[in-house]
């Protein structure tokens, strides 16, 4: 099974766009992140739909954060991803017909909500300021660049 990025990779694109006065274009954003701009769209626009993130159309337009670094959690980007599988690991089948699976799957679907639960509490307990901060620590000690058209080159 694929791993599922787009959090990761929308975190990342967010905390640039905080760097940034004014908008950032879905082309900038997509050398960064080295993908198709219309990938990025596709992306902003569910948070945009959020309330995280607003589009000016135009010359000089682009895409802008919308609300306050602070009042954003690692649990609400998610949720405005929709939300995806956090585990690739699964049941064999869902409605097995053996006791001995069934035995397995409720020890499993168990250990999988009791894990969902702590990575979701932990999602909710950290905001993109905290993470904003690690950056600009991790920037300080690197002494590198936070110009998103050059920063990735680096």
């Amino acid at each position: 099974m694929k791993r599922d990025s787009r959090l990761s990779g929308v975190l990342h694109v967010l905390l640039h766009m905080a760097e940034v006065e004014g908008p950032v274009t879905s082309e900038t954003m997509a050398k960064a992140m080295q993908t198709n701009p219309v990938v990025i769209r596709r992306i902003m626009a569910g948070l945009r739909d959020a309330g995280f993130v607003r589009s000016e159309k135009g010359h000089g337009g682009g895409w802008t954060i919308a609300r306050d670094l602070a009042s954003v959690t690692l649990r609400d980007v998610y949720g405005a991803l929709g939300e995806p599988e956090l585990f690739a690991m699964g049941n064999r089948t869902e409605a097995p017909g053996c006791l001995v699976e069934q035995a397995v799957n409720g020890a499993l679907n168990d250990a999988f909500q009791d894990a969902k639960t702590l990575l979701l509490d932990r999602f909710n307990a950290v905001t993109l300021t905290e993470l904003s901060a690690d950056f600009h620590a991790r920037m300080v000690t690197c002494g590198k660049s936070v110009d998103l058209e050059i920063v990735h080159r680096e």
